[in-house]
């Protein structure tokens, strides 16, 4: 099974360096990864100018067998350039874990030590292997924030930032020396240089252009300010809620699975989702006006999570006097039947806006359980999160995932399965 060839950065005490890299796949009933590179030697380049003219015309190096190989020669210069999912500061880490070790410090910590563990496997780096796996933190970071957390959560962070503070040096400069820049044609060098250096320019235009009509659009707005007050008035009058669920921040949602159509609400606070329900179960219900009723008679949702919320009272009183109608944003209506058939098939039977309200809906849920299992399979690291980041957010200069994508329908099903299983149909 040919996985996807990725273009990555590292950063290194050399500088930060470009490169592919070969996710694991199997083959003739064989796991297997890799790096670009020749026997001892990991070939890194200053640009993607300098790796587009390498791979274009080297007939010898470790990825020359890979499935997917044939394609990545004919790729364009923007095409090579890593994005930043797939950018590793690694001389950035000591700095990192200075930090405290919050969601975004730990996610980002997660990345470089598994790309770090992926070389380490590769080349062989037994020291590296011995560095990580002496520390338990390490292991530990793909968990999220939830093993950092209280008194043992700090003791294993400070261990974790012990760890860096002696024997990081000792990562960086392993991995630092198998690096080696290759020589490339020097004519294929000029055509890609030019490439890369048109793409920077379009770009600058393209940039400049939107922030030009940024300007103006705040021009025309001035103008229209001084002109007529009343119109701003009612324009801002407009982007406020409307309604009695917009007055209450709670919102109700709809849930469309392969059993059924189920109902329930949901709101943020503190940019937290809440869920109806309490201790990762969420109580769901089969219409609108079943789960109107509910809340009229509210004996058996006394425990849910929502009566944190302030306005929780306004609803059960609205409720109870029969006068709630549950409507349903289209924007709130999550749709999970036949988005595992269609991930099978290949990302072009995927609709981006059904799997992004589901990837929403399974991480809310997952969150508000505080559970890390959809936040791990949706990482880019992972081939599941590797093509739903591909899908809902499409750039071009991006390696689109190759088929077939039996794993990737299995850990969505895996997923989904997972929050069915905490639906409690009323």
């Amino acid at each position: 099974m040919a996985q996807d060839i990725i273009p990555i950065e590292l950063g290194l005490p050399q500088g930060d360096l470009v490169t592919l890299w070969a996710p694991r796949w199997r083959e003739d009933g064989e796991e297997w990864e890799a790096f670009l590179g020749d026997e001892d030697d990991l070939y890194a380049f200053p640009d993607a100018a300098h790796l587009a003219a390498f791979v274009r015309t080297a007939e010898q190096h470790d990825l020359v067998d890979h499935p997917a190989w044939e394609a990545v020669p004919a790729l364009n210069v923007p095409e090579l350039i890593p994005d930043d999912d797939h950018s590793y500061d690694l001389v950035g880490v000591p700095e990192m874990v200075a930090e405290e070790p919050d969601s975004w410090t730990i996610s980002e910590l997660a990345e470089i030590v598994n790309i770090v563990r992926s070389l380490a496997d590769v080349c062989e780096l037994d020291e590296v292997h011995e560095i990580l796996d002496g520390c338990e933190g390490f292991s530990l970071l793909d968990q999220g924030q939830l093993p950092f957390t209280g008194r043992e959560g700090a003791r294993l962070w400070n261990d974790l930032s012990r760890v860096v503070s002696e024997k990081w040096d000792t990562v960086l400069d392993t991995i630092d020396q198998l690096v080696t820049v290759p020589d490339v044609d020097a004519a294929t060098l000029e055509e890609t240089a030019e490439e890369l250096a048109a793409f920077h320019e379009e770009s600058a235009e393209s940039e400049a252009g939107v922030d030009s009509e940024r300007d103006l659009d705040d021009v025309d707005s001035d103008s229209e300010d001084e002109l007529d007050s009343d119109d701003e008035d009612e324009e801002a009058g407009a982007d406020e809620p409307v309604g009695f669920w917009g007055e209450v921040g709670i919102d109700p949602i709809k849930i469309v699975t392969s059993e059924g159509e189920y109902y329930t609400l949901r709101c943020y606070l503190d940019d937290d989702p809440i869920f109806l329900g309490s201790d990762g179960r969420i109580e769901v219900f089969n219409s609108e006006r079943a789960l109107a009723r509910a809340l009229a008679e509210p004996k058996d949702l006394a425990d849910t999570d929502l009566a944190e919320v302030s306005t929780w009272d306004e609803v059960l009183v609205k409720a109870t006097a029969g006068e709630l109608e549950v409507d349903v944003d289209p924007d709130n209506t999550y749709v999970l039947a036949g988005l595992d058939e269609d991930i099978a098939e290949g990302i072009d039977a995927i609709d981006p806006t059904q799997l992004d309200l589901a990837v929403e809906l399974l991480s809310d849920a997952a969150d508000w359980a505080d559970d890390d299992s959809v936040a791990t399979a949706l990482s880019s690291s992972e081939r599941l999160g590797w093509l739903v980041s591909f899908v809902v957010r499409p750039d071009p200069t991006r390696l689109a995932p190759s088929p077939p994508f039996d794993a990737e329908q299995k850990a969505w099903r895996e997923l989904v399965e997972s929050f069915e299983d905490r639906l409690h149909v009323n």
